[in-house]
């Protein structure tokens, strides 16, 4: 039976119980609500509750080991009816007057809380284990200096025993680094314009103009990365090679013919391409963020500074920004943790060359696009070339935390000043 009719047909078990519920307390209190412990709604959610958690915990215990069932799912599914039918006919007997139903909902609403966030925790515990589990495998083949500090990636199976990838070569500097450089090109972009276009939204725009402007720049967060991945790939890139090849054309044969012959020589894939359209994809992450704190800044400082002769500008400057920096801070760290993961822009304008490079006009790749590269197809996961994305990933991890470390410190710090 599909898990869909199983889930129907509880739910249809809970409303009935729901209904039957709410009836009998009705009719216990014979036109007197104010003689119930509580509202009519609780006893019903009650009933319901008794009907849906039970055989709702059994599915899913019997979904974990589906494959050691003895009865298989069919006799499971038999069963979980039986057991919400058996609890909707408990609640339903116990549903009078004096019952507490209101206690008795908040308690398992409680339940259901507290198992929401252990879950949430295990699942991260799970996460960090199984990436720190796997990363020592991977570092008992690769010292881990020589990952961290290496500069040369090249994660390749050896063919044969003389080889150059029969030892590979796995130092993560490269991958770092292009995460970065594409990374600071995107928030260059996103940055200011997300923080000027919020300050004139909740600052200059009027009501009219601001309904009109902050939907539009939100829908920049609906379109999907690939489609960024296209924009880029299909027009931006051959804009910028077109650019530069023609301003190259313009330098050879002068006193800066080098550059020249370099721009002559640019590509559609760049790190300059993929950390352009990153950040227009930041822009309403930033933007709208930024909005929403700088509109929660109490209304008295704009007052007191205007009264003390400021101007609308200087009261940007000196007073409604200094207020919302933390929360700018935090708009900011949110731009840049969703740049440093971002893959398939950076798959189809950047390229897929590891270099230790400054220089935007070239290609180069980041460690989620590697993530990604080497755990494609048909892998085996004993080896440092598989391995090797566990290893990126944990250290992955690790910068990104320290950067969520730095930014609560700094947000902490000038809250206390302008609360």
């Amino acid at each position: 039976m599909p898990i869909w009719v199983v889930l129907l047909a509880l739910v249809a078990l809970s409303a009935g119980s729901f209904w039957l519920g709410r009836q009998r307390i009705v009719a216990a209190v014979a036109g007197r609500p104010r003689a119930a412990h509580s509202l009519p709604g609780y006893y019903g959610a009650y009933a319901a509750l008794w009907a849906a958690g039970p055989a709702l915990i059994l599915l899913v215990i019997g979904a974990a080991f589906a494959g050691r069932l003895p009865f298989g799912w069919g006799g499971l599914t038999a069963l979980a009816a039986v057991v919400a039918v058996v609890g909707g006919l408990f609640a339903y007997s116990k549903i009078r007057p004096e019952l507490r139903a209101r206690n008795q909902v908040e308690r398992w609403t409680g339940g259901v809380l507290m198992a929401c966030a252990v879950a949430a925790v295990l699942t991260t515990i799970g996460i960090v284990a199984s990436l720190v589990f796997e990363s020592w495998r991977f570092f008992q083949a690769v010292p881990p200096l020589e990952f961290l500090f290496g500069t040369q990636w090249n994660p390749q199976i050896a063919m044969r025993a003389d080889q150059f990838a029969s030892t590979g070569a796995f130092g993560a500097v490269p991958l770092f680094v292009g995460t970065f450089l594409i990374m600071l090109i995107a928030m260059a972009v996103a940055a200011p314009i997300g923080l000027l276009s919020a300050i004139y939204l909740s600052e200059y725009a009027s009501r009219g103009m601001r309904g009109v402007v902050k939907p539009l720049l939100e829908i920049l967060a609906g379109v999907p990365t690939v489609v960024y991945g296209f924009f880029a790939a299909l027009t931006v890139g051959p804009l910028f090679r077109g650019g530069f090849n023609a301003l190259g054309a313009q330098l050879v044969g002068g006193p800066f013919d080098a550059l020249g012959q370099h721009l002559m020589q640019v590509q559609n894939q760049m790190a300059l391409v993929a950390g352009a359209v990153m950040g227009i994809m930041l822009i309403p992450f930033v933007s709208s963020l930024s909005d929403d704190i700088i509109n929660a800044v109490p209304q008295s400082l704009r007052d007191g500074s205007l009264a003390m002769g400021a101007t609308r500008s200087e009261t940007i400057k000196k007073v409604v920004l200094p207020a919302a920096l933390p929360g700018v801070m935090a708009a900011m760290l949110l731009a840049v943790s969703r740049a440093i993961g971002e893959t398939m822009i950076v798959t189809m304008a950047a390229g897929l060359q590891a270099k230790i490079t400054a220089n935007p006009l070239d290609t180069v790749t980041t460690v989620t696009v590697q993530i990604v590269t080497l755990l494609t197809g048909d892998q085996e996961f004993d080896s440092p070339k598989t391995l090797s994305a566990f290893g990126l990933g944990l250290t992955l991890f690790a910068v990104t935390l320290a950067l969520n470390v730095i930014a609560l410190r700094i947000v902490q710090k000038y809250r206390e000043q302008y609360d």
